[in-house]
């Protein structure tokens, strides 16, 4: 069964409205110079399917921080592909309040994560990488182990590989097993993934024998 999607709360108070709610007066709001006429606009954004691609324009543009939390919101609540695209590109920010931003709100819409999730365990970007394995640390979703175990056979990153093992002593399975133990044996120089393979295997034997 999937999961349902929860509306993610967003930054606005009691402040009254002083736009029109059509499409084209919320669009134009999103250039007013007073931050609760945009954040209310934002919000209002939500209900139009059309919207992803003037919220992600906004977004680049946007300083005011609970205008940029309201943003990333609704595009999670619109979640269609140019929405989904502007989130990931938040995971490439120098801005590193943005790309947690991004990340939490990524976490709360798993059914809409799961289809770009190996896309962007592939990215050439290794810090992408490592911050899609943030993504996977409270994502509930079926894959999430294989996602892992696909990291560690593949990815010629150490630290990518030390991210997605830190993560699998939490919730690896004997699934895991066999593939955390090529993974030492592929990064025998390396002491931290020797350690924490052999703490994510004890784990695992753990849990399995309990």
């Amino acid at each position: 069964m999937g999961f349902v999607k929860q509306a993610i709360p967003q930054a606005v108070s009691g402040d009254e409205r002083h736009i029109e709610r059509d499409f084209h007066g919320l669009c134009e709001a999103l250039s007013s110079d007073n931050p609760t006429t945009r954040r209310w606009a934002v919000r209002d954004l939500m209900y139009f399917p059309q919207a992803s691609e003037v919220l992600a324009t906004r977004l680049t543009q946007e300083e005011n921080l609970s205008v940029r939390t309201a943003i990333l919101s609704t595009l999670a609540q619109l979640a269609d592909t140019v929405a989904m695209d502007a989130l990931v590109v938040c995971l490439r920010s120098d801005d590193a309040s943005l790309r947690n931003e991004a990340i939490e709100v990524l976490k709360a819409i798993p059914d809409d994560v799961g289809p770009i999730i190996s896309r962007l365990l592939s990215d050439s970007d290794a810090d992408v990488r490592i911050f899609t394995i943030n993504i996977l640390e409270s994502l509930r979703h079926e894959h999430v182990e294989q996602w892992l175990i696909s990291v560690i056979e593949k990815d010629e990153e150490v630290n990518v590989c030390a991210t997605a093992v830190d993560l699998l002593s939490e919730v690896g399975t004997e699934l895991s097993m066999q593939s955390l133990v090529n993974l030492k044996q592929r990064f025998a120089n390396e002491p931290y993934i020797c350690f924490s393979v052999d703490l994510a295997l004890k784990r695992i034997d753990q849990g399995s024998s309990t």
